[in-house]
């Protein structure tokens, strides 16, 4: 049955046939940038690192050893470390170089406080360090 000519519009044109079989190839090669994009920044960390022993030495300072392990031994990783005081506030940070090496390592270092602190924690690790850190 025809429809009444000028009532419905144009009918709609379909899809040419190369339209019909890039679009999902875009979409899925799209889908697959955001998924590798994804892994890179969310997957497992390439190093890794936690706090094991913290010695409050006086009311300015405080020793923080950590570990630190890293899929790659000969590339240097910066850390950064730092104090908080009995009421949760920051009191102190720093960053650490962990030279190339070992894949587990357990750098030491002394962290200056501005208040008593109450605990030394490492906050996280990185490959990219900055280059006043660099032994380059």
């Amino acid at each position: 049955m025809a429809l009444p000519e000028g009532r419905y519009g144009k009918p709609r044109r379909a899809l040419p046939k190369w339209a019909r079989w890039s679009l999902p190839v875009i979409a899925v090669l799209v889908g697959s940038l955001v998924a590798w994009v994804g892994w890179q920044n969310l997957g497992t960390a390439p190093v890794e690192a936690k706090q094991t022993a913290f010695r409050v030495l006086d009311p300015g300072s405080v020793e923080i050893t950590f570990e630190v392990v890293r899929e790659t031994p000969d590339k240097p990783v910066v850390c950064i470390v730092r104090a908080r005081s009995d009421d949760g506030d920051e009191a102190g940070r720093r960053e650490v170089l962990v030279p190339p090496g070992a894949t587990r390592v357990y750098p030491k270092t002394v962290l200056r406080t501005s208040k008593e602190a109450t605990t030394g924690e490492v906050f996280g690790c990185s490959y990219q360090v900055p280059p006043y850190l660099s032994t380059r």
